[in-house]
């Protein structure tokens, strides 16, 4: 049986962005799939780097548009994506998806381009503007009995931040 189970918060700022990934960190494992989805300029890349420096990344985390992967070593490794310039789900290929996810955490940006390519366990986040310049609504999608059954775990953790 295939969950989902949805959380939604709100950020006001590019640190408080960062604040929430780095809170969601603290519940990831390794093998976890994280989909970003959202517009230009919504906070992906911001996402990611709080996320990373919470797993003890200690480098500039930047996004790999140009080069589709980085790898960064920490408490667990992040294997981060981004997928922009992928056409079909089918280009996803060569990206070697089911390596990637036997070590450490995978981050795709813009992976809701190749999502049709993705194994079913994931959590998907997509970050939207709000009403001012740097509000964000993140919306959080668990989907897969794995992730469901953490859905307590990480609704305490980013629970500052969920919408009443």
């Amino acid at each position: 049986m295939n969950t989902a189970l949805h959380l939604r918060a709100t950020t006001t700022s590019v640190a408080a962005t960062k604040a929430f990934a780095a809170a969601l960190a603290a519940e990831l494992r390794d093998g976890d799939l994280l989909v970003l989805v959202g517009d230009l300029g919504a906070g992906k890349t911001a996402f990611t780097q709080g996320l990373c420096a919470a797993l003890g990344v200690d480098v500039a985390v930047t996004s790999p548009t140009f080069t589709l992967a980085n790898r960064y070593e920490g408490r667990l490794v992040v294997n981060h994506l981004d997928v922009y310039r992928l056409d079909s789900p089918a280009e996803a290929e060569d990206l070697a998806l089911s390596e990637l996810l036997d070590d450490g955490v995978t981050v795709i940006e813009w992976g809701d381009r190749i999502e049709a390519a993705l194994p079913v366990q994931r959590l998907r986040i997509e970050i939207t503007f709000g009403p001012g310049d740097d509000d964000r609504l993140i919306g959080c999608d668990m989907v897969g009995d794995t992730w469901a059954g953490r859905f307590g775990d990480i609704r305490a953790a980013v629970g500052d931040w969920l919408a009443a």
